[in-house]
């Protein structure tokens, strides 16, 4: 077990100091946007391919994984917009009006979802078995999960609450990645079609909870603060029970 606690250790970016040069800064914000880049376009493509194959296989959950990805679009197209404002102030109010469209679109993802699982649980149609679909959520399972890392790592280091948060949601797509390939493939090896509509209600579930979360602006954790910002345990802002600054407090202490 000590093998794999120092390895969980090593990849933690939990109490990595934030950047404090104005070069070093620099090369993050852009490590931010090359990474939101790939996000958008690796998106964009998996989007497509997703809700054409769904369509064609009458998978409600592929569909629904497609419509996801959209919304994975819009999220890190918010913080490339956010990033693009050199005033903080706009940069803030940027983000909250991002937030509530992002809770929106996940509210309706859940909804259509929800409505279209229901009905083919209730006889409503049977989805097929889909190549495409297949190879596209193992594909996402083994690309999301690094973009993710390296997207936390950098937002975490510089500081960026959003860049932190737009991660989140591209390891939400891997999760999601990981409940579409078992939906699919039980359904394509046993014939369990109702496999897929479970499947997509527990993507219905995962995005109501995201529209919550992204309604309230729940950041919480998200990312330290920068140490000169910090002369308190009050200037944090954290909610009771929140230790995202534990690790910036360490390091000023020390």
């Amino acid at each position: 077990m000590a093998p794999l606690e120092a390895l969980a250790a090593k990849l933690s970016t939990a109490n990595l100091p934030v950047a404090t040069s104005p070069e070093r800064r620099e090369r993050l914000a852009r490590r931010v946007r090359w990474l939101v880049a790939a996000t958008i376009s690796y998106n964009v493509v998996e989007a497509i391919v997703a809700i054409a194959a769904g369509a064609r296989a009458s998978s409600t959950a592929l569909v629904g994984f497609g419509l996801d990805s959209l919304i994975e679009v819009s999220s890190a197209a918010a913080v490339a917009w956010q990033f693009s404002a050199r005033d903080h102030a706009v940069r803030e109010a940027r983000e909250r009006t991002a937030l509530r469209v992002i809770a929106v679109s996940f509210f309706a993802l859940a909804t259509y979802v929800t409505v279209e699982s229901t009905r083919s649980l209730l006889g409503g149609g049977e989805p097929e078995h889909s190549t495409v679909g297949l190879v596209l959520a193992a594909l996402s399972l083994l690309v999301m999960p690094g973009l993710s890392y390296a997207q936390r790592r950098a937002g975490r280091q510089l500081g960026s609450a959003s860049a932190v948060a737009d991660s989140k949601q591209t390891l939400l797509c891997a999760y999601l990645s990981a409940v579409l390939l078992a939906g699919l493939g039980l359904n394509s090896l046993f014939g369990w079609s109702w496999a897929d509509s479970a499947a997509a209600l527990v993507l219905a579930g995962v995005a109501v909870k995201e529209g919550l979360e992204a309604w309230r602006g729940d950041s919480c954790c998200a990312a330290p603060m920068a140490v000169d910002a910090l002369t308190d345990e009050a200037a944090c802002r954290c909610e009771p029970g929140c230790d995202c600054c534990a690790g910036t407090h360490t390091q000023r202490e020390a």
